[in-house]
């Protein structure tokens, strides 16, 4: 798998930009990382997984990673 980063302005339609790249072939998927935080959501969800495993909080984790999931 090969990687393409590109650099935005602060004003640049990132939702418009993602959705052309999509519409490419060959494209498989596009993760939009901000480089003040440049993990994703879900790597920080996965990362609180295993706080909440060790605490048997299963409900709280499995809502978490629900609600990422389905971010729009």
């Amino acid at each position: 798998m090969k990687y393409l980063k590109i650099n935005t302005e602060e004003t640049a339609d990132l939702e418009a930009l993602k959705n052309a790249i999509l519409q490419m072939k060959g494209i498989e998927s596009i993760e939009i990382i901000d480089e003040e935080n440049p993990e994703s959501e879900l790597k920080k969800a996965f990362a609180k997984t295993k706080e909440q495993f060790k605490k048997g909080d299963y409900e709280t984790l499995v809502n978490d990673i629900f609600d990422i999931l389905t971010k729009k």
